[in-house]
């Protein structure tokens, strides 16, 4: 339907539309809020006590043919060594 801009407007409907579209936004707001308390709930903040969960992680020793690069810190195949440094071995993605 073509909408007359031109024509004169009744000030009662304006101000009752926007009273609803009020209404309405303050139902959605109460809404979202609901809905991001029970998301909230779902997360463990950092520094949360975890000293009575189990880790289902295992744990596999250092084999022989890896290195702790001395830059990142990571365990590498010694395929990934690039040069040794006074520090202590240094990885190919650390070197370049």
């Amino acid at each position: 339907m073509a909408q007359d801009y031109d024509f004169p407007r009744n000030k009662d409907e304006d101000e009752e539309s926007l009273q609803a579209l009020g209404k309405s936004s303050q139902n959605s707001a109460s809404d979202l809020d609901d809905d991001e308390n029970a998301i909230a709930e779902d997360y463990e903040l950092p520094g949360a006590d975890l000293s009575n969960e189990d880790s289902s992680v295992t744990m596999i020793p250092m084999q022989g043919d890896e290195f702790i690069c001395s830059e990142c810190f990571l365990v590498k195949h010694r395929s990934q060594l690039d040069h040794t440094t006074e520090d202590g071995p240094v990885c190919k993605e650390c070197a370049a």
